[in-house]
């Protein structure tokens, strides 16, 4: 599509990216703190478009955390440093998504972390797996491999493909009121090979799951939205079908019986990861920045042939959903479930 500048902003320049969602916005000076006017219309813009492209930021970890904070409260990887894994940086609020260990060094091809860091790359939205989900994610680019060696982050629309549902899709989706289990272990395995020796045997219904209703409003712009993601494990129904069905703490609602519950997760997923519904952004340099909202928009890790040979340092804040619906039908705890 040609790029032309939104009109309707005034105080930074906004350049949709493709026909339906994704704009790159220039004008925001990093190098001190954003003030109310300019920031105020970042989030209408992230609000109307769902993913922002800020090209060479320059922000220092202090200042991405800092930034970050302008969305709402953040999440921090205390649970992981917990559970024995160091962090590389000065602040908890940094999640370490790059392709190296705990100690620099490159992620080896065929290790647990490479296995485990396969998810990433099929489509997914932030934490929908914890009891409350992300918002806003903000992913900055520290290192990146030359260039020619793939790393793209890959976005899909769940706004406009929402709308486009066909209509024996939608007529299920509305008269069923589906709730959509999401497990993070699902994900990671549904990616690894199927002989990962880390993941084989991992089964996702020994852990708790984050539950969300799959077709639900995305509040700031009053879209509806298709909140899916490949952390999708199964569906259950809002109101028991069985009257022999008895609730516990474990299993509070009722399972969608297979293969239906399968078949329409890769239905709806397939239908939102059309061409169509898709931007591949290419990270053009150290400090690049974006920005997206977990609620309207799935991603992933592009494809490259960097892994096992180049760094690509990524550095991730990732905002606390604020609206109605951020605990979906979960208890409003602040653990971190998807943890094994």
């Amino acid at each position: 599509m040609p790029h032309r500048i939104d009109s309707t902003y005034h105080y930074i320049q906004v350049t949709p990216l493709a026909p339906t969602f994704a704009a790159e916005v220039e004008g925001v000076d990093f190098s001190n703190p954003v003030p109310s006017d300019v920031f105020q219309e970042v989030h209408n813009a992230i609000t109307q478009y769902g993913v922002l492209v800020f090209r060479q930021a320059g922000l220092d970890d202090a200042r991405h955390v800092a930034f970050s904070r302008l969305f709402g409260e953040l999440d921090d990887v205390k649970p992981y440093v917990a559970m024995g894994r160091k962090n590389r940086f000065d602040f908890d609020e940094l999640f370490d998504v790059s392709n190296q260990e705990d100690d620099g060094s490159l992620v080896a091809i065929g290790s647990k972390r490479h296995h485990m860091g396969l998810g990433n790359s099929i489509f997914h939205v932030d934490s929908s797996f914890n009891a409350r989900r992300a918002g806003y994610s903000l992913l900055r680019a520290h290192e990146l491999p030359p260039p020619g060696h793939g790393g793209n982050t890959d976005y899909a629309d769940t706004r406009t493909a929402c709308a486009d549902l066909p209509p024996h899709l939608r007529k299920d989706l509305e008269e069923n009121e589906y709730i959509g289990a999401h497990s993070l272990m699902h994900s990671r395995k549904k990616a690894a090979p199927a002989d990962s020796p880390w993941l084989r045997e991992v089964d996702p219904n020994s852990l708790p799951f984050g539950r969300h209703s799959i077709l639900q409003v995305h509040e700031a712009s009053g879209r509806q939205n298709l909140y899916i993601a490949n952390h999708l494990h199964h569906l259950e129904y809002r109101v028991p079908r069985s009257p022999n069905f008895v609730p516990s703490q474990e299993q509070p609602f009722e399972r969608v019986p297979e293969p239906h519950s399968r078949e329409l997760i890769e239905a709806l997923l397939e239908h939102a990861t059309q061409a169509k519904y898709l931007i591949s952004i290419q990270w053009h340099s150290p400090g690049d920045l974006i920005a997206w909202d977990n609620t309207c928009v799935m991603h992933r890790a592009g494809e490259g042939t960097f892994m096992g040979k180049h760094k690509r340092d990524m550095r991730r804040t990732t905002v606390h959903d604020s609206s109605s619906t951020c605990f979906g039908l979960n208890e409003r705890t602040t653990k971190r479930q998807g943890l094994p």
